[in-house]
């Protein structure tokens, strides 16, 4: 293989994998009040105002902290003071009937408001907790995790 043919698979292996990661976010920080990080794998990361969320994200904020998130179909998730919240899943593909919104709330306060996916398929909306799991047939609650 000559320099021009591997420097072009390379470069176009670099913008398919931009492309996907492009892709993969689920939500975003609409805002974040005190310090409020993300974990991304074995990454922390500083969650600013339109930040991008991905499956298997896990969120986690201060004592002092809170952070609004939106999710691609227009839920709404508002995260209180000592809370840490990890998204397993999300698919909002309408054209196929494709839905599925899943997180796990392992301690703190969060606030669901219903999007699309909760009013189109609220089996597939899933909030789960160390000691409970919350389904979906109403448009707003408020879930505590101890």
């Amino acid at each position: 293989m000559n320099w021009r043919t591997a420097c072009m698979l390379i470069v176009g292996w670099a913008l398919a994998t931009s492309v996907s990661a492009a892709e993969e976010h689920v939500a975003i920080f609409k805002n974040v009040s005190g310090a409020v990080n993300v974990m991304r794998g074995d990454t922390q990361i500083k969650a600013t105002g339109g930040m991008p969320l991905h499956r298997s994200d896990t969120v986690r904020s201060a004592a002092d902290a809170s952070g609004g998130i939106a999710f691609k179909d227009g839920t709404l998730l508002t995260l209180g003071p000592s809370t840490e919240l990890s998204i397993r899943d999300y698919v909002f593909e309408p054209k196929a009937s494709q839905y599925a919104f899943s997180v796990y709330l392992a301690r703190g306060s969060a606030i669901y408001s219903s999007g699309k996916i909760g009013k189109l398929a609220p089996d597939a909306v899933r909030v789960d907790t160390p000691r409970a799991a919350v389904g979906v047939r109403g448009t707003r609650f408020i879930v505590h995790a101890e």
